[in-house]
């Protein structure tokens, strides 16, 4: 994930989830930022003080809590859609707002691979996709661990623990390439 910087005075809070202990940024435009976990709460706090100069910690007000909580249901593997959590793009060029926008139309326990989001976005760049999604400062919000390498690989994930913490993010959504029903579907 990269810096983020916000010309608005922000705010942060960590809570729990089933993956660790995530952080939430935001300021009265909306989310600067989301952090996965790190190796231990300080790692977690360290890195949203870098991400973000001056950030305050604090208790999140009731609409962040409700983002807090949608989060935490979709760690847990509840199908819920972020796609209407309303984020400060403040800083985002309009090439990785465009891609942030393809990435967040991915349902829950969907994928799409790069090529697929830059044919979406009438391009013939995967590359430049993945850079992008490289530079996603609200992971999980926008969720680039949804787009996928053509080859059936994972491909590349920025986040602590790697390509290792995109597959268990997968794993958790139960994500899928079509529409097709998968054995559990059959049998349930």
């Amino acid at each position: 994930m990269q810096d983020h910087p916000s010309t608005h005075t922000a705010f942060y809070t960590l809570f729990e989830t089933a993956i660790g202990l995530c952080g939430l940024a935001w300021n009265e435009r909306g989310v600067t930022g989301f952090q996965l976990p790190e190796d231990d709460p300080s790692s977690t706090r360290n890195r949203i003080a870098k991400r973000f100069p001056g950030i305050v910690e604090t208790s999140p007000p009731s609409d962040i809590q409700r983002i807090i909580a949608d989060v935490t249901a979709l760690l847990q593997g509840e199908a819920r859609s972020l796609s209407a959590v309303p984020l400060d793009m403040n800083g985002v060029s309009d090439f990785d707002r465009r891609v942030y926008e393809v990435a967040r139309s991915i349902p829950p326990g969907r994928v799409l691979t790069y090529g697929e989001v830059a044919s979406r976005l009438g391009i013939d760049n995967a590359r430049a996709v993945g850079q992008s999604l490289g530079r996603n400062p609200f992971a999980v919000i926008v969720p680039c661990h949804r787009v996928v390498a053509a080859d059936g690989k994972l491909g590349g994930f920025s986040a602590n623990g790697g390509a290792s913490t995109k597959l268990r993010l997968l794993a958790i959504e139960g994500a899928r390439r079509d529409e097709s029903p998968t054995l559990f579907d059959l049998i349930s």
